[in-house]
């Protein structure tokens, strides 16, 4: 979808009958039939359906494969290597073409990737949820989403790659190696763990559950005000000397050995139990006048719904993409655009003409 959005012409091959299995995972569902999950990631794309069992329809995958630019699958491995249309024979009979798959433990697993398992071996769970409670996974598949913007810088730095590259050699513009891409949640999440990687790595100790606390700085967490949640998020000893003045923690702002940041990690307790109290002497929107006034960072804590309000939303193709993205087409009905693809003439890097 991120290609889609920035101009590509995408073609999702689908199997028949049933296509993309999230065009089922609902409720709830739109008036046509279509799941919330199907639309929120495919808009900008055509759909065929093709049963690769068949000799017609795997011909046309591989003319389609021959005019791309790029593939992207998930395959397990070995099933496009049976059907004699996998990536190292199509990169070696299609010299212009790169090829990204992406899988949920690597190129050699067959495990299916499915973001909730890949959230429980990738660290997240461990390090989610209350301090006291069990672990926890995000509200979001955010593994898959993660996954899938990695793709897509790797296409996109493959695509810049092959612009690059002399064409006047008689050589391919790239080497095999350079047009086989691959992407693994597990490693896309694991990387995304960051400074919570890197604290481990550091440190050599396990991380913990910190809850809407933060590991490295305080105060940065959510707290209760007179009438609602609200977060302040305290990232420089400025910030702390601000917030502390207008909270009207005077002995705080005035104490030496809370000036740093790490002299506040080491006093979290003290930090964090005086600024709830203050803070739940007044409403939010009190405290966020004051705190937004000197620089604080800080939030109240929002509804989906109110969240979607300040973006550019849409039932049918999702929240819009930032600029240069574009939409162009609604997420497609399954085989939508099969009569098209089947007897579509293609231009350079196969571009529909």
């Amino acid at each position: 979808m991120i290609l889609g959005d920035l101009g590509a012409d995408v073609i999702k091959v689908e199997r028949p009958g049933s296509g993309d299995e999230t065009r089922g995972w609902g409720p709830p569902f739109d008036s046509r039939g279509e799941s919330a999950y199907f639309l929120s990631t495919n808009r900008n794309k055509l759909s065929v359906a093709a049963d690769l069992s068949l000799t017609e329809d795997l011909a046309l995958v591989e003319r389609l494969i021959a005019d791309a630019d790029v593939v992207i699958e998930n395959f397990k491995p070995g099933t496009l290597e049976r059907r004699g249309i996998g990536a190292e024979a199509m990169l070696v009979r299609y010299p212009q073409l790169i090829w990204c798959t992406i899988a949920g433990f690597g190129l050699e697993s067959a495990r299916p990737g499915y973001d909730f398992v890949v959230q429980a071996e990738s660290g997240w769970m461990s390090i989610t949820g209350a301090a006291d409670g069990g672990p926890m996974k995000v509200g979001v598949a955010l593994a898959d989403v993660l996954a899938g913007k990695d793709a897509a810088l790797a296409v996109l730095a493959a695509l810049l790659g092959r612009a690059r590259a002399p064409r006047d050699t008689g050589e391919a513009a790239h080497t095999i190696a350079d047009r086989r891409l691959s992407v693994s949640l597990l490693h896309s999440a694991t990387a995304a763990l960051v400074n919570v990687a890197q604290n481990a790595l550091v440190s050599g100790r396990e991380a913990s559950r910190w809850g809407n606390a933060h590991p490295n700085l305080v105060p940065y967490e959510l707290f209760d005000a007179a009438d609602r949640a609200m977060v302040i998020a305290v990232g420089s000893d400025p910030q702390f000397a601000a917030c502390a003045r207008v909270l009207g923690l005077d002995v705080l702002a005035a104490d030496a050995t809370l000036a740093t940041n790490a002299g506040r990690v080491a006093q979290r307790e003290r930090v964090v139990f005086a600024v709830a109290a203050r803070v739940r002497t007044a409403t939010a929107a009190h405290w966020l006048a004051l705190l937004e006034e000197v620089g604080v960072p800080c939030g109240v804590v929002k509804s989906v719904l109110d969240a979607l309000e300040a973006v550019d939303g849409s039932a049918l193709t999702g929240v819009a993409p930032q600029s240069p993205g574009t939409v162009r087409l609604a997420p497609p009905r399954l085989d939508e655009h099969g009569a098209l693809v089947r007897a579509a003439t293609w231009g350079a890097f196969g571009r529909i003409q």
